[in-house]
């Protein structure tokens, strides 16, 4: 397998798009298919149509199995219209079971029955059994093809029959230990098959300490049983004990990868506008409802610094550090809104935690809003028209300012996930908007309070 660098991608991209300009097949395949599944892939999404459909017809459906499955959903559909019925069918029963019904959710209904329809009636009703789960849980990540050896099987049985099957289950790190009815019993490792005795029956090598998550199991149950335990693998087994799947590692990667573009959405506001195949239209109609309603809010916030008008036109050196405020107010908050959200997508807060990260946050936003506090009033005395009291109020209203923004950005989030409300309301511009207004009516209340010492 050919190695490719960053520095040396672009050459091996220019010299394989030669030979497509020059239907030179022979050259393209011998260095296109040296080339690891990645570097395929990368160098396959900066082709044109044209080089695309040259690449289908230079190389099999099985061998474009592995690009197909590296690219983003929005991108496989597009490419999937592009190849013909035969090629597109050879190619899907090549992907593994849980990768085609990612892609089947993903398609028009009439489209991924027509398929269905095609494919062979075994693969075909393994895979409407998987499309029949809800999105989201155990039974719709998992994958049917995986390892099942008998108790009474020996090692160099079972070594036998990895050799005849293995390149078609998902993973062969795990063997999983069932009785005839398929109930599982126990857990064999690749390590334990290859250091025990030839004559050694799975039976005295198996681990029968079982951990398994049900079909209807919330994928972040899944992503957390794999995480706790170290696993490559966990089995799926129903309430009877008979195991029906197994959920890989590289399926709770993107299922961590997914929740990731969640939180960022919940924190900026823009959740479900972040996936690129929604339409501008799409997008719009999921953000604005929040930029107008933070509208509304920050017209408060312009009502408030309109009603102190009087403090600011005797003292205009005050209007210069309302940004500042504004600005460390929705910072701060923002910051702790980010702990609390990852906090809480990750399943940490239990009573004792919410109470150890408030106390925590608290301390933290007193020490951050005095050291704040002294360095802006220190700032406040060496400018030109500055003096000590414009000092101390710039000072303190920083210093109530960060430690009010802390706790807030802390707080609402896990006020808002107590009550089970969506999470997007406890945004980071819906905080920020929050606290600019507590931050300026402190600032404001503070200065006209010793406006007559100024």
């Amino acid at each position: 397998m050919k190695k490719i660098t960053v520095k040396n991608r672009e050459e091996f991209t220019y010299y394989l798009f030669l030979y497509l300009k020059n239907e030179d097949e022979e050259r393209f395949r011998e260095e296109f298919l040296e080339l690891h599944p990645t570097d395929q892939n990368e160098i396959f999404k900066l082709m044109s149509n044209e080089k695309r459909k040259r690449v289908y017809n230079y190389i099999t459906a099985r061998e474009f199995a592995d690009i197909f499955s590296g690219l983003q959903h929005y991108e496989q559909k597009m490419v999937f219209s592009e190849l013909e019925d035969s090629y597109a069918l050879e190619m899907l029963n090549e992907l593994p079971a849980d990768e085609i019904t990612d892609f089947f959710s993903e398609i028009p209904e009439h489209i991924s029955q027509y398929l269905l329809e095609k494919m062979d009636k075994t693969e075909a009703d393994n895979i409407k059994h998987l499309l029949s789960y809800k999105e989201n849980t155990a039974g719709s990540l998992m994958t049917t093809e995986f390892v099942t050896v008998l108790p009474s099987q020996t090692v160099s049985e079972i070594m036998e029959r990895l050799r005849m099957e293995g390149t078609d289950a998902e993973t062969i790190y795990y063997l999983y230990v069932t009785n005839d009815t398929g109930k599982l019993i126990g857990v064999v490792s690749l390590r334990e098959l290859i250091t025990a005795s030839l004559n050694e029956k799975a039976e005295k090598i198996m681990k029968e300490q079982l951990i398994s998550v049900s079909p209807l199991a919330d994928q972040q149950e899944v992503s957390k049983v794999i995480k706790d335990y170290d696993f490559l693998a966990v089995p799926v087994v129903t309430s009877n004990g008979k195991i029906v799947g197994i959920v890989t590692v590289d399926d709770i990667l993107d299922v961590i990868e997914e929740e990731t573009s969640e939180e960022i959405g919940e924190i900026s506001a823009v959740k479900g506008a972040l996936d690129l195949e929604v339409s501008s239209m799409e997008a719009t109609k999921k953000r604005l409802p929040w930029l107008i309603l933070l509208l509304f809010i920050g017209m408060f916030t312009a009502g408030l610094i309109s009603s102190f008008e009087s403090t600011i036109a005797e003292v205009a050196m005050l209007a210069v550090f309302i940004p500042l405020i504004a600005d460390m107010a929705g910072n701060t908050g923002t910051q702790s809104l980010a702990v609390v959200v990852r906090g809480l997508a990750l399943d940490k807060f239990d009573r004792t935690k919410v109470f150890r990260l408030l106390k925590r946050e608290s301390l933290t936003g007193l020490m951050m809003g005095i050291i704040c506090g002294i360095l802006v009033s220190i700032i406040a005395l060496l400018i030109p028209q500055g003096n000590v009291i414009l000092g101390f109020i710039i000072g303190t209203s920083l210093f109530v300012t960060i430690l009010f923004s802390t706790i807030s950005g802390t707080v609402i989030p896990l006020i808002v996930h107590k009550l089970k409300i969506d999470p997007a309301v406890a945004s980071g511009p819906f905080i920020t908007t929050i606290n600019d207004f507590i931050g300026l009516l402190t600032y404001f209340s503070i200065a006209t309070t010793l406006l007559h010492y100024l």
